[in-house]
C-alpha cells in the first residue's frame, strides 16, 4: 500500500509539473490592457469586427491527444455566464489558432476541429459585448489538453455538455484573462 501511495503522489506531482509548463498566449492581446475593439461583437449595440484573436500554446502535458479552446465571460448577467467560443477536436499537432479561426464556417480551423454552439445561438467566435455601464467583464481564454482524440460530441451539443466533456478528459489547461467594459 505504501508503495502505491508513493507512486500515486509522484505521478500526481509529475502531472502537476507538466501542467504548470502548459502556457497560452496571444500576440494580439495584452491581458493588462482592455480587449482590442476588433475582438468585439458586431451587434447588440457593439461595433466590433467579431474576429477571434491568434492564440498560441506550448508545454502541453505528455499524452495529449487533442485540444479544446474556450472563451467564457463569467460576469455576464445571466446567472450562468456567457460562452463566446468553443472549439473541440483540435489535433494534438496544433500549437495554436490563427487570427479569425473563429469564422462561423469553420474554414480557419485545422481538420478535424469543429465549433460548438455558443450562447449567441450558433457556431463560431462571438466577440465581447457587455451591457453598457456594467463593470468591465472578464473574458477567460482557455486551452485544454485532452487525453482523447475526439470528445465525440453530437452536432447539436450545448456549451455545458462540451464543458463537461472537456473537464472529464483534461490532462491540463492553460488560461489568460482580459477585461472589457463599455460606457453608454
Amino acid at each position: 500500500m505504501r508503495h502505491f501511495l508513493i507512486a500515486a503522489v509522484f505521478a500526481l506531482s509529475a502531472t502537476t509539473a507538466q501542467a504548470a509548463d502548459f502556457k497560452l498566449s496571444s500576440p494580439e492581446i495584452d491581458p493588462s490592457k482592455p480587449l482590442p475593439e476588433r475582438f468585439l461583437f458586431d451587434g447588440f449595440g457593439c461595433k466590433g469586427e467579431n474576429m477571434s484573436p491568434e492564440l498560441r500554446w506550448s508545454g502541453a502535458p505528455a499524452g495529449t491527444k487533442s485540444y479544446a479552446v474556450t472563451v467564457y465571460d463569467p460576469d455576464a448577467p445571466t446567472g450562468s455566464g456567457w460562452w463566446h467560443w468553443l472549439v473541440v477536436d483540435l489535433p494534438a499537432s496544433a500549437e495554436g489558432l490563427s487570427a479569425n479561426a473563429g469564422a462561423v464556417d469553420g474554414s480557419g480551423l485545422p481538420a478535424p476541429a469543429k465549433h460548438v454552439r455558443t450562447d449567441f445561438g450558433g457556431p463560431g467566435f462571438g466577440g465581447a459585448c457587455p451591457p453598457p455601464s456594467d463593470k468591465p467583464h472578464r473574458y477567460v481564454f482557455t486551452v485544454y489538453a485532452l487525453k482523447v482524440e475526439s470528445l465525440g460530441l453530437p452536432e447539436n451539443a450545448t456549451a455545458a455538455m462540451a464543458g463537461f466533456m472537456m473537464r472529464a478528459n483534461a490532462l491540463g489547461k492553460a488560461s489568460f484573462t482580459v477585461k472589457y467594459g463599455r460606457s453608454r
